[in-house]
């Protein structure tokens, strides 16, 4: 059976290497006060379009209709979905989860329609909290063996460079959709787009070195959420070429990345839901484990009876009591050892008439191939 196209299944050790990113991510979350949340895949429409209706990404929205006929639509982030969860909450109200998203969007090699998201968010948050999340995600990659390089720039600073430049108001959203493709499209391209607002000298101020952009009033948030950063031992690089798609952010906004790879690994910042300010950044499962150096360690036990099934269960419901993962195969002993090594298994157990008569049975490491024999 084919895939339906944007759309991956993952088993075994893949499925496992997953899971364990998943639990040292919501560790780290934990560890920074973050308290875990799960919320509907499905929403009404109108709930997920929200007011963000010129985002590119509200066009690739999953539609669907129920029995009723009501307008729904698969949920394509977390964070609108906060606007519910942070009613009558003590604030801040700090928040992870992960889980499933979707977008019907063009696919490409690292590019799904259906992928997994972490995300962490503060609920009442200064650029102390925005120095905090960052600190969070410099720990959460380094524990999963990715070096990250952490970007930073501020949508206030833009949007003052924007009026500098006389661009009018209702031009500039749609001038920093247009910044906001420089590492998707060529600059020869971008430019003649933003020519038609006459926001184009936007791009060579954007070259600027870091010390022309201290003039303006913005820059005093990059500058504080920097020193706030420094006591988290965490260096920040200020970009002034990163938007960050999403309209809603009006502060901070960041993006992580690493050495040798051109994608975002993580990305997010600041905003305002229900006139709170609010912080949070946002990893992708899927691309962390294309970066992961993160191992797992499959021990597994597998029995293999030789007419002894009741002594195997009670074996395996012994090894089981004490922690062991373990199978049994009521089967020939020539295909179980290769049953073994189609799955990764560790350790094979024998238990025929001799093993039961003997009390010992025999047992078989894979990895070096020794047998030994113990009592049962």
């Amino acid at each position: 059976m084919t895939l339906v196209k944007g759309f991956k299944e993952y088993a075994g050790e893949e499925a496992e290497k997953r899971q364990k990113i998943k639990g040292i991510l919501a560790t780290t979350f934990k560890k920074y006060g973050f308290e875990l949340a799960e919320t509907p895949i499905i929403e009404y429409e109108e709930f997920v379009r929200g007011e963000n209706e010129a985002d590119n990404v509200i066009s690739d929205i999953f539609k669907l209709k129920d029995k009723g006929k009501r307008n729904l639509a698969l949920r394509y982030e977390f964070t609108f979905q906060l606007k519910r969860l942070m009613r009558n909450r003590k604030l801040p109200y700090k928040r992870f989860q992960i889980g499933e998203v979707f977008r019907d969007e063009p696919t490409a090699s690292n590019r799904f329609r259906q992928f997994t998201q972490c995300d962490v968010d503060i609920i009442g948050s200064t650029i102390r909290d925005e120095a905090e999340i960052l600190a969070l995600t410099n720990e959460a990659l380094k524990n999963l063996g990715i070096e990250p390089v952490i970007l930073v720039n501020n949508r206030k600073l833009l949007n003052e460079i924007l009026e500098e430049q006389g661009v009018k108001e209702k031009d500039r959203e749609q001038a920093l959709r247009e910044i906001d493709k420089l590492d998707k499209l060529r600059e020869s391209e971008i430019k003649a787009n933003l020519k038609k607002i006459g926001a184009e000298k936007i791009l060579g101020i954007l070259k600027k070195p870091e010390s022309y952009f201290k003039k303006y009033r913005a820059c005093k948030e990059i500058e504080e959420l920097k020193e706030f950063c420094t006591y988290y031992n965490i260096k920040i690089n200020f970009s002034p070429s990163i938007v960050r798609g999403l309209s809603y952010y009006n502060g901070n906004v960041f993006e992580v990345k690493t050495k040798g790879v051109k994608e975002s690994i993580a990305g997010g910042g600041s905003y305002a839901f229900n006139s709170v300010q609010c912080t949070g950044l946002s990893f992708g499962i899927e691309r962390v484990l294309l970066l992961s150096k993160v191992k797992t360690e499959k021990k597994e036990t597998l029995i293999v009876s030789l007419g002894e099934d009741k002594k195997a269960i009670k074996l395996a419901e012994k090894l089981r009591k004490k922690g062991e993962n373990t199978s049994i195969l009521y089967g020939k002993p020539t295909k179980a050892l290769e049953y073994a090594n189609s799955y990764g298994i560790n350790k094979v157990i024998f238990l025929g008439k001799e093993e039961v008569k003997k009390g010992k049975y025999k047992i078989r490491d894979m990895e070096s191939g020794k047998e030994t024999l113990e009592k049962m």
